[in-house]
C-alpha cells in the first residue's frame, strides 16, 4: 500500500515501511516563541510540549504545556491557519493553578480542585462534543508527592475554563475521551498513574475503558480488572509502559488511537508512538499494531546549544487531527522540550493494524516474521 501526501507542494510517498513524514520545518513551536510573547520574568518557560489539539474558529488550536523555570507546568495556547506554520501564541497563559477567582461547575468542590492543581497542570487532551470543548488534564498536588488527578475543564471560547474536578478519586495519568457518543454512551481511555496505590499495582502496562452517561458529572465507571490493551513485557517497543495519547479520531476504518509506549533500556526509557484501531460500534474491540509509528530521533529535538532539554529519547502526543483527504497530522513533543508535527494517512495506519497486529491483551505479535523469507532459521 502507498499513499501520497502533499505538504507545502512537496509530494511524499508513505507506505508500511515509511509510515509518517516528519515535517521538515520542525520544531513548530519552542520556548523561544513563547518567551517572545510572555515577557514577564516569572512566566519565562523552558519547554513547550504535550499539547492538546483541536480545530477552533477555522484554526488549529494547540493547548500546550510549558515548564516555568521553577519546575511548575502551566498551559498556554498557540494557533495556526494551516496547522504547520505561523503559530501565534496568545498573550498570556490559558490555564494556571486555579483559585477562587476561576470558574467552577455548580457541583464542584472548589477547595479540593484548588489543592489538586496547586502543583501545576500538565498534558491536556481536547474532545469537542457539541459546543463544548472538554479538556482532560493532569492536576498535581504541591504537597503530596506523586499525587496526580486527571481533571476536567470545559470551555466554549478558550478564554474561560470551567473546572469540574477530578475524573476519578484515584490517581490517573492519562485520560482521553472519545469525541462523540457510541451506542448512547460516552467512552474514554484510562491509564492509572505509576505511583498509584498498591491495589492497582502494575496497571501502567494497561489501558482501560471508562463509560459515562454524562461527561459533565465525573461519574466514569472504569473496569481495571478487564483492560482492553495490556502488555506482558516480552521484547516490544511497548513492553514496560503504555498509555493513551491523542484524542481518538473517527475514520472509515474505525477509531484511530495514537498511544505511547515505553521499553526500558540500559540507557533510559525511550518513548515511542503506536497506533490502535477501535471498532466504530464497540470501542472495546481493538486491533493494535505491533510496529510503532514513530520512534525518537535527533530530528525530534532541534534546539540551540545552550537550551534546556527535559527528557531525552521521548516522542509523546496528546493531539492529532484528520484532514478531509484522510491525512492525519500528529502533533508530538520531542524530548518533552519542543513541539513537532508528523503527517501520515488513515489508510496506512489502519493497514498497519490489520497486517502487523499484536494480541491486545498480551502484546505478543500475531504475524509470522518469517512469512516472506526463504530458508531455515
Amino acid at each position: 500500500m502507498e499513499r501520497i501526501i502533499n505538504i507545502e507542494n512537496k509530494k511524499i510517498a508513505l507506505n508500511l515501511s515509511n509510515v509518517v513524514y516528519r515535517f521538515d520545518k520542525n520544531p513548530i513551536l519552542t520556548c523561544h516563541d513563547v518567551n517572545k510573547v510572555w515577557t514577564t520574568p516569572h512566566l519565562k518557560v523552558i519547554t513547550v510540549h504535550n499539547a492538546g489539539i483541536t480545530i477552533f474558529n477555522d484554526e488549529v488550536l494547540m493547548l500546550f504545556r510549558s515548564h516555568l523555570r521553577n519546575g511548575m507546568s502551566i498551559l498556554g495556547i498557540a494557533r495556526s491557519k494551516d496547522g504547520l506554520t505561523n503559530w501565534k501564541v496568545d498573550d498570556q497563559p490559558a490555564m494556571l493553578p486555579c483559585d477562587l477567582n476561576n470558574s467552577f461547575a455548580k457541583h464542584a468542590n472548589k477547595q479540593e480542585i484548588i489543592e489538586n492543581e496547586s502543583g501545576g497542570l500538565e498534558d491536556a487532551r481536547i474532545a469537542k462534543i457539541g459546543n463544548d470543548y472538554i479538556i482532560t488534564y493532569s492536576a498535581y498536588h504541591n504537597k503530596i508527592q506523586n499525587r496526580v488527578r486527571v481533571s476536567i475543564a470545559i470551555t466554549q471560547d478558550f478564554k474561560t475554563f470551567k473546572r469540574y474536578g477530578s475524573v476519578l478519586e484515584t490517581d490517573m495519568r492519562n485520560v482521553v475521551i472519545f469525541p462523540e457518543k457510541v451506542n448512547n454512551k460516552y467512552y474514554a481511555l484510562f491509564r492509572p498513574n505509576d505511583a498509584t496505590d498498591d491495589h492497582t499495582g502494575g496497571v501502567f502496562k494497561q489501558i482501560c475503558l471508562g463509560i459515562s452517561d454524562d461527561y459533565h458529572l465525573n461519574n466514569w465507571e472504569v473496569n481495571t480488572e478487564k483492560p482492553i490493551m495490556k502488555q506482558d513485557g516480552m521484547p516490544s517497543a511497548f513492553a514496560d509502559k503504555i498509555g493513551p495519547g491523542a484524542t481518538p479520531i473517527k475514520t472509515k476504518h474505525g477509531w484511530l488511537n495514537i498511544f505511547h509506549g515505553v521499553r526500558g533500556t540500559m540507557d533510559g526509557n525511550p518513548y515511542c508512538l503506536g497506533v490502535a484501531l477501535h471498532d466504530l460500534e464497540d470501542v472495546s474491540k481493538v486491533k493494535v499494531s505491533n510496529i510503532p509509528i514513530l520512534m525518537p530521533s535527533k530530528a525530534d529535538c532541534k534546539v540551540a546549544e545552550t537550551d534546556y532539554v527535559h527528557v531525552p529519547n521521548v516522542v509523546f502526543s496528546c493531539g492529532a487531527i484528520r484532514k478531509e483527504n484522510g491525512e492525519i497530522y500528529i502533533y508530538y513533543a520531542g524530548n518533552d522540550t519542543v513541539m513537532n508535527v508528523a503527517i501520515t494517512h488513515e489508510d496506512i495506519l489502519a493497514e498497519l493494524c490489520n497486517n502487523y497486529p499484536q494480541d491486545p491483551l498480551t502484546g505478543i505479535a500475531q504475524y509470522n516474521i518469517k512469512d516472506s523469507l526463504k530458508g531455515t532459521f
